[in-house]
């Protein structure tokens, strides 16, 4: 199902469309413009603002609670510390419950979820348990699991699949090691997994779930889901012997979010950040693959005058082509 028409943003390309089709008169375009492309109010500036400040403010107690661990370790005693991070999670977490499902709620509940990361840190290293680096995070996202689905809060879903991605790295480094292939494969599961996490997110979304209605985390979702893939099928193409089957899987996932980029782009009627992601990754596979024909078939000297001449097409043609893909939507080329 297509996007509702009405839940689209009045952008000044939409709005010059409308009234090219003879929905808005004449006289009321220049307001509709001057509406669309108006000053926030002062309340939204402090709307704003406050919401940044909780935010860094709450990030900065955090990093302080580090900070303090770190400086005043060999003074503390066990009991100390760990009774001081207890203490912290216990009062954030109250503190959650009371303000409920606020904003400020909902940034306690995070601080709480961190804490319980320093807690494992700190016992991990106060009892010397011997425990691997990959028993931390995958324990860490175990444990804020419930709150994590509790709190219906973006940045701490986020920080749940940091502490998962982070857990299987070091899971497959710690236990399995191995070499390049083996680090190959480690992106293609990374991969696939934060593309499931991004096609969740976008399916929820579509489904009209309030809480996800934000475009932010799934272009997070979508880069965390690209990144390792691209990193991977660059390699296959330079050196194929090296990452093997990965690199082709990895490329063939490369064209599920080319594919999954462009039709999000479509239906949501002009998601232009995934449509550059995608002309991005895109342009990397092309240069690479380009990068090492004309290398391994000129002199250095050529190659570096003809490489940045290859370049400059890809990005004229990528330009145009979003370009005309804004136009076409009826996009921001802002947005």
């Amino acid at each position: 199902m297509p996007k509702d028409l009405l839940e689209l943003d009045a952008t000044p390309e939409r709005l010059r469309a409308l009234a090219e089709a003879r929905v808005i008169p004449p006289d009321a375009l220049e307001r509709a413009l001057a509406l669309s492309t108006a000053s926030p109010t002062s309340d939204a500036w402090r709307r704003f603002v406050s919401t940044v400040l909780l935010g860094l403010g709450a990030l900065l107690v955090l990093s302080g609670v580090i900070y303090f661990f770190a400086y005043n370790w060999a003074q503390m005693h066990r009991f100390a510390k760990l009774g001081l991070i207890g203490v912290g999670i216990l009062g954030t977490a109250l503190l959650a419950r009371r303000l409920g499902d606020t904003l400020a709620g909902q940034c306690s509940l995070f601080a709480s979820s961190v804490l319980v990361g320093a807690m494992l840190a700190v016992y991990g290293q106060a009892y010397q348990t011997g425990a691997d680096a990959f028993e931390l995070f995958v324990g860490w996202a175990a444990l804020i699991l419930p709150w994590v689905l509790a709190a219906r809060f973006p940045p701490l879903w986020l920080l749940f699949l940091v502490l998962a991605n982070t857990g299987i790295a070091l899971f497959q480094d710690q236990v399995f090691g191995g070499g390049d292939a083996a680090k190959g494969w480690l992106a293609v599961v990374l991969g696939m997994l934060n593309g499931l996490a991004w096609a969740t997110h976008e399916h929820f979304a579509n489904q009209g779930v309030s809480w996800l209605r934000g475009r932010w985390l799934p272009r997070v979702l979508a880069t965390m889901a690209v990144l390792p893939l691209l990193a991977v099928g660059t390699s296959f193409i330079i050196i194929p012997s090296e990452v093997r089957l990965s690199g082709l899987a990895a490329l063939v996932l490369l064209l599920g979010t080319f594919a999954a980029e462009y039709a999000l782009h479509r239906h949501l009627r002009g998601e232009l950040f995934l449509l550059t992601l995608g002309a991005l990754s895109a342009m990397t596979l092309v240069t690479t693959g380009l990068g090492r024909v004309v290398f391994e078939g000129t002199k250095d000297e050529l190659g570096l005058f003809i490489l940045p001449i290859l370049i400059i097409i890809q990005v004229a043609i990528a330009v145009s082509w979003l370009r005309a893909e804004a136009r076409a939507t009826g996009a921001s080329e802002e947005s």
